[in-house]
This record gives structure tokens, C-alpha cells and sequence, in this order.
């Protein structure tokens, strides 16, 4: 079975307040990883002050094993100001990243992070830090790009900025959530009421976090095998394929890649007919 964990970081940071920006080691990691059955694995940089240099570290070792990791740039909205456009099409047509990831620590959000994933396509991961009205700003001004709200919006288990987020995986199509470092169980479960499986996706928030205790959540939520598979891979292959399709991963045909469509509620018959060619 393939298993995707989608959110990982990797390389050096610039600054020594605390491993976040400092170094997030991958050797033993990844040994966790193969232990818990994970077969691939979403990389970004750590924090720095200079994400190209962070991006180029991150795509080297999506280099040396692209049949395992995939990876998304890491964009400053203040400090890459005027050049978000250009860093993105580098990440895309030179490194082969497949998404976006911006953090409210860094800076809010901006239109010319929004805009650049809308004309390369790509979904944004974006940590909101618990600003949970910005979902509803940016979702509804760029009601075509898919946006990834991690730790369901809140990895400091803000309670009550996670149970302000979870309803909006079911009001927006184009809002989603990792569930890396959900401490509360049951708004994992309140998630998947709202959003249904095809709204979630498996992260670790790895290196730091165990993967196999990070998993073990997903499958404590006792679905069904079709249910889970969209989790653990199938939805982040969706949302990513535009730029997987454009590598020449074995897909089926562009037209059944649903990048853009409605998720079909929890209920409906469904299955992920590309999923065999990834494993």
C-alpha cells in the first residue's frame, strides 16, 4: 500500500533558536519511516532567511531518491516580495516541486503567494498559527487553489482555533488539513464528520515528530480500507497532480486527474484509479 506522508522537513536552517530553524536531521527519520510502512515523503525546508538557498538544499535530496520524497518550496511573503513568481517557476520547472508551503511565523499570507499557486497550479500548505478567519479570506478570493491547513490549524493545540477550522473543511472545496501534530483525537474525528476522507491528508511534521505514532492516528479512526487510502495517499496525489502528471509520473490520463473538482462526501463510492501506478 502506498503511504504518503505529506509534510517533512528537511536541510539546514540559518538561525539557532531552536531546531525549527536549525537543522531537521533525515537519517533517522526516515528509518522510522520505512519501520511504519511510509513509502514516500513530502519535503520542505526548515526555516531560513533566504528560501531559494533553502529550496535548493531540500530539491538535492529529492534528487538523490526522487522515487521516494517529492518536495514544495518554501516562500517568505515579505521577504521574497516581487520575486515569489520567480522562485515558484524555478521550484517547478528546474527543481520539480509540486506545491507551495508558507508559514504565518514568517508572515501572513500575501495575493502574490495565492496568484503564483494559481498560474503554476500547485496547492498551498499554509500554517495559519490559529488565524482561522484568514481561511475564510483567501479561500474565497482564490476559490481555484487548493489550500493545506496544517495541524487543523493550530500545531500549538489551540483548541479553540481548531474547532473553528474543522466546519470550514466542510463550507470550503478548496480548503483541506494535515493532520500532523493533532493532539485532540476527537476534532480528528469532528474533521473527518465535516470534511469527510477526502479532506484530509496524512503529514508527520517529521523530523521531529514520530511517524509511526503520527500514522497510527489515521488508522485508530477505523475506516474503511477505500477511505483510508485516500487519506495516506490518494488526495495529496490529486491535488499535486498537475505537477506529477507534467514529470512523467505513471498516471492515467490528465482528464481523470480531478485537481480542480468538488471531493465526493464520505458516503460516496470511490476509488483512486491512479493509485496502483505510484507503487
Amino acid at each position: 500500500m502506498m503511504i504518503i506522508d505529506a509534510h517533512c522537513h528537511a536541510g539546514k536552517g540559518d538561525g539557532l533558536t531552536g531546531p525549527w530553524d536549525t537543522i531537521a536531521p533525515l537519517h533517522k527519520f526516515l528509518k522510522w519511516s520505512e519501520a511504519a510502512g511510509i513509502t514516500h515523503t513530502n519535503l520542505f525546508a526548515t526555516f531560513h532567511s533566504d528560501y531559494r538557498l533553502a529550496n535548493l538544499e531540500v530539491a538535492k535530496i529529492v534528487k538523490s531518491n526522487p522515487k521516494r520524497f517529492w518536495g514544495f518550496a518554501f516562500v517568505h511573503a515579505i521577504a521574497d516580495r516581487g520575486r515569489v513568481g520567480v522562485l515558484i517557476k524555478e521550484a517547478v520547472e528546474k527543481l520539480g516541486f509540486c506545491g507551495i508551503k508558507v508559514h504565518r511565523h514568517d508572515a501572513r499570507i500575501s495575493r502574490e503567494i495565492c496568484e503564483a499557486a494559481r498560474r503554476w497550479r500547485l496547492p498551498v500548505l499554509y500554517d495559519i498559527m490559529g488565524e482561522v478567519s484568514a481561511v475564510e479570506l483567501f479561500a474565497t478570493q482564490y476559490r481555484d487553489v487548493n489550500f493545506i491547513i496544517p495541524h487543523l490549524g493550530s500545531f500549538a493545540d489551540d483548541w479553540r482555533a481548531q474547532l473553528a477550522f474543522v466546519p470550514m473543511l466542510g463550507r470550503h472545496p478548496n480548503v483541506y488539513a494535515d493532520t500532523s501534530g493533532v493532539r485532540r483525537f476527537d476534532l480528528l474525528e469532528m474533521a473527518l464528520q465535516y470534511g469527510g476522507p477526502g479532506k484530509l491528508i496524512f503529514g508527520s511534521d517529521g523530523p521531529w515528530l514520530h511517524p509511526a505514532v503520527e500514522l497510527e492516528k489515521i488508522y485508530a479512526l477505523n475506516l474503511s480500507e477505500n477511505q483510508r487510502q485516500r487519506i495516506l495517499a490518494g488526495n495529496f496525489l490529486r491535488l499535486t497532480a498537475n505537477v506529477l502528471h507534467r514529470k512523467s509520473i505513471p498516471v492515467l490520463r490528465a482528464g481523470e486527474l480531478p485537481v480542480r473538482r468538488a471531493i465526493p462526501p464520505a458516503d460516496a463510492a470511490f476509488r483512486d484509479p491512479w493509485l496502483p501506478a505510484f507503487q
